[in-house]
């Protein structure tokens, strides 16, 4: 029988050699012109491809994707449109066409089992009807900040430790019902998953993905609650470290898709267990030494590195809304289930808003444990390094160990703190932080204010990372 589809599907060893060496091109500052010319010439060349896959994130974080024929994306590269009036926080119908500028430096080759084959992903800038970054946009601001630093000799190092749940059945979350709640996978937890059960099965298909997009895989396990997945990942350029956390997410919603699963990045699905986090690592590199580290410093942190720690306490209730941007969110930072709401940093206890991990010249860093895995990345990171980089207020060396300041325990306080925050002001700009606000304020209406201690279904189905874009419109 004649193959009448000859579209390329690459080997995963292969995969990953190409994507190693896309990645380490921006972490060694190629110039974007010169990637654009390099990689419009093996899309001309390449004749087995036959789309190239556009994503860009909404101001919440939500992940989007088109699909762009290669020959018209070639043809048309620097215009290309799309309606913003259909993504919540962009434009409204009347200022509703925006572009999307192709970021080359973020390109990468595709598992064809997972994607199709014939396909290659590239991540997108969003710009106004001029051409200028949108406000919305807030990839555009942390590559923009982060090639800020660059020019002065600096550079932020992010890791970020997703957690996540599997659960039985496709679009589980679209189908949630309080009464029944959701099934899980697998009874396991950190050490008690055979290795042929659902979870794991999902985990090594997922490490192996992964893998090939040139994650530099470092652990991945089941975690502490039952049907609870965490793969870890090394630690890179700001900008690459935020693309990693939404084609992270992208890989495990497909892959358990594919097997009749649903995998949930809520921060906590499930009562009475341990929710998920996504744990943000950061140093900060100046002409290739890490800024964190003192052999001599309390805990080996520098000077700088505790400086920056003390701001981000400040500020932990300013930037909370960022950091934990959903009503189901606060369900999560309960000390009981390892989730930290202490505004004070220790090496060891978890229920410290920041650890200091045991770390040594290489990879001394922060951990802020305070983020649920639904946060807009680029948005968090944005937000700390400003915080780190500028002349921002900070606690006293006396406070950084205080048990008495917490987060706040429900959204509608954050909300207060971010509205009320001139920091928050500064650091945004008046029309990003109103339309952040704004959206948040929805989020929060859409949901019972006294939420108790069962999960409600309001804040599952109108959840902004769930797709249930019929419900939309009854608001």
């Amino acid at each position: 029988m004649i193959k009448i589809r000859n579209f390329k599907e690459i080997p995963y060893d292969e995969l990953e050699a190409l994507n190693l060496e896309a990645k380490s091109e921006i972490q060694n500052h190629v110039p974007d012109d010169v990637l654009r010319e390099k990689y419009l010439r093996y899309l001309h060349d390449e004749h087995q491809l036959k789309a190239v896959t556009l994503c860009f994130s909404d101001l919440e974080g939500r992940f989007h994707m088109l699909d762009y024929d290669k020959k018209y994306l070639m043809k048309s590269y620097n215009n290309l449109t799309f309606d913003g009036s259909s993504i919540h926080g962009f434009a409204q119908q009347r200022e509703s066409d925006l572009r999307l500028e192709i970021d080359w430096g973020s390109f990468r080759w595709l598992p064809s089992d997972i994607f199709g084959p014939g396909k290659v992903m590239v991540f997108g800038l969003v710009q106004d009807g001029n051409g200028l970054a949108h406000t919305g946009d807030t990839r555009s601001l942390l590559k923009y900040y982060s090639r800020a630093m660059v020019d002065k000799g600096y550079e932020a190092r992010i890791a970020f430790e997703v957690e996540g749940f599997l659960f039985k059945g496709t679009d589980a979350e679209q189908r949630f019902q309080a009464d029944r709640g959701f099934e899980y996978v697998s009874d396991g937890g950190y050490f008690h998953t055979l290795p042929n059960t659902p979870l794991k099965l999902f985990i090594d298909h997922f490490a192996e993905a992964q893998r090939a997009l040139g994650f530099e895989n470092e652990k991945d396990h089941p975690e502490v609650a039952p049907s609870q997945f965490e793969l870890n990942y090394r630690s890179t350029e700001a900008l690459v470290g935020c693309d990693q956390v939404q084609l992270y997410k992208l890989l495990a919603r497909q892959i358990a898709a594919m097997n009749g699963l649903t995998a949930s990045f809520l921060p906590k699905p499930v009562t009475k267990v341990n929710g998920s986090g996504m744990h943000a690592n950061m140093s900060v590199m100046k002409d290739g030494r890490n800024l964190m580290y003192d052999a001599n410093g309390p805990c080996l942190l520098s000077e700088f590195g505790w400086n920056v720690v003390d701001k981000l306490l400040y500020h932990a209730r300013d930037f909370c809304l960022i950091a934990n941007s959903s009503v189901n969110s606060y369900r999560r930072l309960d000390p009981s289930f390892e989730a930290p709401n202490a505004i004070r940093v220790a090496s060891n206890d978890r229920t410290a808003i920041i650890r200091l991990p045991k770390g040594n010249e290489k990879t001394s860093r922060l951990e802020l444990r305070s983020v649920a895995p639904d946060a807009n990345p680029y948005l968090l990171v944005y937000t700390m390094l400003r915080i780190a980089m500028e002349d921002f207020p900070k606690i006293s060396p006396e406070a950084r160990h205080c048990d008495a300041n917490r987060l706040p325990e429900n959204i509608y306080d954050a909300i207060n703190d971010f509205a009320c925050s001139e920091s928050m002001l500064t650091l945004l700009g008046a029309d990003l932080h109103a339309k952040f606000l704004s959206l948040k304020c929805a989020i929060a209406n859409r949901s019972p204010k006294m939420l108790g201690t069962r999960i409600k279904r309001g804040e599952i189905v109108f959840h902004h990372e769930v797709t249930n874009q019929f419900l939309w419109t009854d608001f």
